[in-house]
């Protein structure tokens, strides 16, 4: 048990060293000051030229907005079509056939999204060849997609007045070649040396310790985890992601990879610090962020070290925790640390089956994902938790008697209007699609029957797989209860859908705020002002993430995950 406590200290202090010079760096980057990897100019000036791209060109909000929904349509449309006839495309030798409509659309969403919720099952869902031109391509681009947004916002409200948030292009660029680009390549030689593959290969024959011949896929996997980790994507090149020794093969590999899902999101809260001159205030930020991370962490680690009571009561030792659908290479705390990580960020990849974890376990990682301000996706996560922040400037300036401001720019009533739309729309989301799913399930049996049933689990747990699935959709996470049924047409078109719009109203919503904000003139601060990077104001954020994100979803959980606990 120590070990594995020292186990999860290395890892805290790996994210916690990394992130803080990271966030400068990437600071700099979107700043346009001079850096280290300068002498990649020349490789970007190409693509703009080729792409007739014009980078210094300045953008409106509206115009940001345009190029990004544009290029998003785009990739969906190419997607959409390589899956459909993968079959007949190269790089195929274990010869997998096409996706039918329904799952080529919920996949092409889901990668375009930045999520992966998978309804397919890796390394026989797909090609090498739609593997490279689909996962990892959008591994790389929706990552740098939402980073370009933060940057754009980060311009605005660093900017005393401004008509212009940036150009979306040359934010998408520069992301992906000074950012994501190298720590994708260390991360990945890190991986190729303990042995997660790098090939083209077919499946090779192997015997296992039964007997019995299995077919092992192998495939360029080093490149896509690497990818799929660093850009809080999560996708798995084999379906059972990150537990699958081939992607996750020893205990350095997870730290590596646990590390890898956090580095980003943390370092963009210090970046938007150093980017703003407001240290401070990206401090107090990381440390809301970081307390609920460590709440959840500790939670987590306590249920599944503690051992399941049913196992316990039959006399079997459980000095290991509760290893149900963990892996012995990494042990429950490291499993249960992944989970929260995975979780508190739009990542969704897995080292253990969540399905199979404590109840209480499971209502973390699904809070993790309804709060969805946590660290959450590279950019968007902060995006999400600058709503929450326009809200409690509101409701703390109106409690105090002093002007709403943030950074020197009045927060008034069209700006209140859509961060509580953006706010309110992630429980609707969830909330309404549980809703249906439920209605379904008892008012049409039918359509549940003809579709597989659905759910392997029944009572509590079946309700909480299906509401798992919809947080999971609209957090544009990815990660799932297993035990849910869910390539099917209700499932695949409902998380479709539910993905597009958890991903794409609240940008829309969040880069308009921050266009809004950056056409107002700058009110120099005085004795008036409301301070916003005070631990106090840190902890009214707080209150007003929990109040309205948090709380909305309890009713559901005390029909889910609470009552599934007490029934233990």
């Amino acid at each position: 048990m120590k070990t594995e406590i020292w186990g999860i200290i290395i890892q805290i202090v790996f994210m916690l060293g990394l992130a803080y010079p990271l966030g400068r760096y990437i600071s700099r980057v979107y700043k346009g000051e001079k850096t280290f990897l300068d002498f990649l100019k020349p490789v970007e000036k190409f693509i703009f030229k080729i792409s007739g791209i014009s980078p210094n060109k300045e953008m409106n909000w509206k115009e940001f907005l345009r190029a990004m929904l544009i290029i998003n349509l785009f990739w969906f449309i190419w997607a959409i079509v390589l899956l459909m006839i993968q079959g007949h495309l190269p790089l195929n030798p274990d010869g997998n056939t096409g996706q039918s409509f329904h799952q080529a659309f919920n996949t092409a969403i889901s990668f375009l999204v930045n999520c992966n919720l998978q309804h397919y099952s890796g390394e026989t869902g797909l090609t090498y060849f739609t593997q490279l031109s689909v996962v990892m391509l959008f591994q790389f681009v929706t990552a740098a997609t939402g980073m370009a947004c933060m940057g754009g916002i980060m311009k605005a409200l660093a900017a005393k007045t401004t008509h212009t948030i940036g150009n979306f292009w040359h934010l998408l660029v520069i992301s992906l070649t000074r950012i994501l680009l190298p720590l994708a390549i260390i991360i990945g030689m890190i991986l190729v040396v303990e042995g997660v593959p790098m090939s083209f290969d077919k499946k090779v024959d192997v015997t296992t310790l039964e007997g019995k011949a299995q077919h092992v896929s192998q495939g360029p996997a080093a490149a896509i985890v690497a990818i799929k980790q660093i850009g809080t994507n999560g996708g798995g090149f084999f379906g059972a992601n990150s537990a699958h020794p081939l992607e996750n093969p020893n205990y350095l590999t997870n730290i590596v990879e646990c590390v890898s899902i956090m580095l980003i999101p943390m370092a963009m809260v210090f970046a938007f610090g150093f980017y703003t001159k407001r240290k401070r205030l990206g401090y107090s930020i990381f440390g809301v962020m970081l307390l609920a991370y460590f709440i959840g962490a500790a939670v987590n680690i306590h249920e599944e070290m503690s051992g399941n009571p049913h196992i316990a009561a039959m006399g079997i030792n459980q000095s290991g925790g509760a290893m149900e659908g963990k892996e012995v290479r990494f042990g429950s705390a490291a499993t249960a640390l992944w989970s929260v990580s995975t979780t508190a960020t739009s990542n969704g990849s897995v080292n253990g089956m969540h399905d199979s974890m404590m109840p209480l376990s499971g209502m973390v990682e699904m809070l993790n994902m309804q709060i969805n301000t946590w660290f959450g996706g590279v950019g968007v996560g902060w995006m999400n938790y600058f709503t929450f922040i326009i809200i409690a400037v509101f409701i703390s300036g109106l409690m105090v008697g002093r002007t709403p401001e943030f950074l020197g720019k009045k927060i008034e009533a069209n700006e209140m209007k859509i961060a509580s739309l953006v706010a309110l729309l992630h429980p609707f989301l969830i909330l309404s699609g549980t809703a249906l799913a439920t209605w379904i399930f008892v008012r049409a049996p039918e359509i549940v029957s003809n579709e597989g049933g659905w759910l392997c689990n029944s009572h509590y747990h079946g309700l909480s797989e299906m509401f798992y699935e919809f947080t999971s959709a609209a957090a544009n996470n990815g990660s799932g209860f297993e035990g849910l049924i869910d390539n099917t047409w209700f499932w695949n078109i409902s998380t479709g859908i539910i993905m597009l719009l958890g991903r794409y109203l609240p940008i829309i919503g969040q880069i308009a705020i921050a266009g809004i904000l950056a056409k107002k003139k700058s009110i120099p601060e005085s004795a008036g002002t409301l301070r916003t990077d005070t631990e106090t104001f840190g902890m009214m954020t707080l209150a007003v993430i929990v109040i309205v994100a948090a709380l909305s979803f309890f009713p559901a959980h005390a029909l889910s995950t609470m009552a599934e606990y007490l029934s233990i």
